[in-house]
């Protein structure tokens, strides 16, 4: 007779308080709460703590979930009882696949069937072998781990989930990783996204099949059933689902908001094709997989689906995913020297298959070995994909604890080794070879030749002051040409449409940029375009994708194979309505400093307070009053050469004010003076490029040159106060001199210098736009 088990009753929803003598870890909600609120946090610190390392923050939300399941701090019955009681995992199990729905909805909306029908022949080939290999050695290890650890598992469905498991590549992961080491638009990294792009879509349908296999079938016919009935449910789904998605993302206008009512329906649909495929047989996610794959990819529909769904459902409930994964991951189900061999021999598979079957097809194809290699370990990581294949396997008894337990920790092995191996195999700075061009500054003997600008920009706000500086650049028609690349930054943030991003911009260079004719309507685009045709620049427009810790590397490589003589970059504060400057995002600052420390030219920071006002002056209407504030040095130098060139657009009037330093401060300071300026190379070097501004006057009158004597810091400022209704200050970043070293103590942002942060001061009120220029000194690269 069968023992009497009571059990748990199910748990309510919300408690009356602890004051009414309510324990809130006995009732629903405020439990789901605290599970959502240890996941965030320690899958948070552990991305922080592997950061450095390069790695995907899959591999801290596969690790955190470990760690608050029964490997680690499950250990502790007392914690798993209060904190992740079994009857709360119902809950956490349903809000967690909710989550999975929505990202696999999403995961179909990143995957594009025109991009899949141009994939080349090698990549084809390459994605095949990195297929079928591992698939062929995951059944051969099934049979090792049948025979010993796996004997009552269904045999046919447990051949295909271990091929399956083994033959995945993750194809999130795997742009993650190529972004982060820069290889995105390497000819590896092409090929790497083409094939993993070949096998996400096999991985599905042999999925598909792994499913419909499993279960606890009465009859053989059954999987035909399932997989024939989801074959119908794609079918009919192309047929009528797919045309409403197209109606509805023509009905969507670029620059307009997309309607709620579209929102709503398409959510409602993820759902019910959801409800259709877990009624067939083939797990809930399948469909919404189907219907993200449908929704048009052009237009703004796809991308206001991606910024309602994705932050809630990455950011919140996907990383339950892993904590409920971790829950049914013991490690110490992996006990004695056979299970431990059994890992090894699991991993050891997998690593073979994939990247013996990927590096013998490549070197087929006569890629480099280093290459070959690299695209082998690149293939090899695993990531969110792989653990859906073993929960399903688990949930339906395919997999017992120690299977599943081994396969999670092979999934995290080699998605770990990735990164490294890459980097230690296939290093991008070995490829990059040093540029070698002339003209990497505004000054130069021939003025008259192309000069070469690429302005940065992080969002719209940037454009028209951006635009009306092109304007003043350009000169007359007797230069060669005003070539100007407009580079828009972007951060590679951890979200996966990030990902989709960087597949619209990886196609046409390096770093990442897209064309002016295949933005779509892009109305940043739009404008660099309007005003290309509108005036005699040259302007190409970019789009540059990177994390912030390395976006100067993107930043000064294009300035290096583009050739710039200059580079612009937006200051990190903005003015608001009342004209004080408020931080747009204090890390722009670093980035900024970056740049300068790194830049092989001259580079510029543009403090914007409206040039030109808030849309482009056309070339009849410019009227700016430019104010260069010479004290000496190279980069005042460099200031005055810009500014030489800005007065020769018609509607620019150039005033060029000399600091000196009076009679009686020359005698106190004449110490310092010899100090700062031996054999006075630095005052011959001014009075040189100031003799030329000189003569220019008698034949320009749209230039002027005053001299001003001061004797302190407190007389420039009045003195510089006399300018502040100007348009624009051209300044050295940093000044030479005695005067200069006065400002010094004034110095609040080191990226403008003294001079700059004075004109950026509340002490100094203008409306006047900043343009600081640091000099690229040849002197200091060795190879130069």
């Amino acid at each position: 007779m069968a023992p009497n088990v009571t059990c748990p009753g199910p748990m309510k929803a919300t408690s009356n308080g602890a004051f009414q003598h309510d324990n809130p870890l006995d009732f629903a909600l405020p439990l789901a709460i605290l599970q959502i609120c240890l996941v965030l946090v320690v899958t948070r610190c552990l991305a922080f703590v592997l950061k450095p390392l390069r790695q995907p923050r899959v591999i801290a939300e596969i690790v955190g979930g470990i760690l608050l399941g029964p490997s680690a701090l499950g250990r502790n019955k007392s914690y798993l009882k209060a904190v992740f009681p079994p009857r709360s995992l119902t809950v956490l199990d349903t809000l967690a696949n909710i989550g999975l729905l929505f990202f696999l909805f999403l995961a179909g909306l990143e995957l594009n069937f025109k991009t899949l029908q141009r994939t080349g022949k090698t990549a084809l080939s390459i994605a095949i072998a990195g297929i079928s290999v591992p698939f062929a050695l995951g059944i051969g290890s099934a049979f090792a781990l049948r025979a010993t650890i796996a004997e009552d598992a269904n045999a046919a469905a447990f051949f295909v989930f271990m091929g399956v498991a083994l033959s995945i590549t993750a194809f999130p992961v795997l742009a993650r990783i190529l972004a982060e080491l820069k290889l995105l638009t390497t000819d590896i990294g092409k090929m790497a996204m083409s094939a993993a792009a070949v096998n996400d879509v096999a991985a599905w349908i042999l999925l598909a099949l792994a499913v419909a296999l499993s279960g606890h079938n009465v009859s053989h016919i059954v999987p035909l059933w399932v997989f024939l009935c989801g074959c119908g449910f794609v079918i009919c789904a192309s047929l009528f689902v797919s045309p409403i998605f197209k109606w509805m993302s023509r009905r969507c206008q670029e620059g307009e908001p997309v309607s709620e009512t579209y929102i709503c329906a398409t959510l409602a649909a993820v759902l019910a094709a959801a409800f259709v495929t877990d009624t067939i047989g083939i797990h809930a996610m399948f469909g919404a997989f189907v219907l993200g794959v449908l929704v048009p990819k052009e237009g703004p529909f796809a991308g206001a689906l991606v910024e309602k769904v994705e932050d809630l459902v990455s950011g919140l409930f996907l990383p339950l995913y892993f904590v409920s994964s971790g829950l049914k991951t013991n490690v110490a189900t992996i006990r004695g020297v056979q299970s431990w061999g059994l890992l090894v021999l699991v991993i050891s598979t997998a690593c073979l298959g994939k990247i013996v079957g990927t590096f013998t097809v490549a070197k087929l194809w006569k890629m480099p070995t280093a290459e070959a290699v690299a695209l082998g370990f690149l293939m090899n990581s695993k990531g969110l994909v792989e653990l859906i294949v073993l929960n399903i396997g688990k949930d339906r008894k395919v997999l017992n604890d120690q299977t599943f337990a081994i396969m999670v920790l092979m999934a995290l092995f080699t998605t770990f080794i990735t990164t490294p191996v890459v980097m230690a195999v296939y290093k991008p700075a070995k490829r990059t070879k040093k540029i070698d061009y002339k003209h990497r500054t505004i000054e130069r003997k021939n003025a008259n030749s192309q000069l070469r600008l690429l302005a940065c920009f992080h969002s719209a706000r940037n454009i028209p002051s951006m635009i009306n500086l092109f304007e003043a650049s350009r000169g007359t028609d007797k230069h060669e040409s005003l070539c100007v690349y407009a580079l828009h930054l972007m951060e590679l943030s951890e979200r996966s449409s990030a990902i989709q991003m960087v597949q619209k911009a990886r196609r046409n260079g390096l770093p990442f940029w897209n064309k002016g004719h295949s933005s779509g309507g892009n109305h940043i685009v739009v404008a660099f375009e309007a005003f290309q045709q509108l005036s005699k620049v040259s302007v190409r427009s970019m789009t540059s994708i990177s994390s912030l810790s390395d976006m100067h590397e993107d930043i000064c490589g294009t300035a290096e194979r583009k050739r710039a003589a200059v580079i612009i970059l937006p200051f990190h504060k903005h003015q608001r309505l009342d004209g004080s400057l408020e931080t747009t995002r204090a890390e722009f600052r670093g980035v900024n400093s970056r740049v300068l420390e790194h830049a092989s030219c001259s580079v510029g920071i543009l403090v914007d307070r409206g040039l030109g006002g808030n849309a482009h002056v056309s070339a009849s209407n410019v009227s700016y009053q430019i104010v260069v504030l010479f004290f000496g040095g190279h980069d005042d130098h460099e200031a005055l050469a810009y500014g030489t060139r800005m007065a020769e657009h018609p509607g620019i009037k150039l005033t060029v004010v000399r600091f000196l330093v009076e009679p009686k401060t020359v005698g106190e300071r004449v110490q310092i003076e010899g100090e700062s300026n031996p054999g006075g190379n630095a005052v011959s070097a001014d009075e040189e490029v100031l003799a030329d501004i000189k003569d220019r006057i008698s034949e320009d009158d749209s230039v002027n040159y005053e001299e001003r004597a001061v004797g302190s810091s407190n007389e420039v400022i009045a003195a510089i106060r006399a300018y502040s209704r100007c348009n624009l200050f051209l300044v050295g970043r940093m000044p030479d001199g005695e005067i200069a070293l006065a400002l010094n103590e004034r110095i609040e942002y080191p990226e403008l210098g003294p001079v700059g942060s004075l004109l950026t001061s509340p002490d100094l009120s203008t409306t006047a736009s900043v343009l600081v220029v640091q000099q690229y000194n040849e002197k200091v690269p060795a190879d130069e």
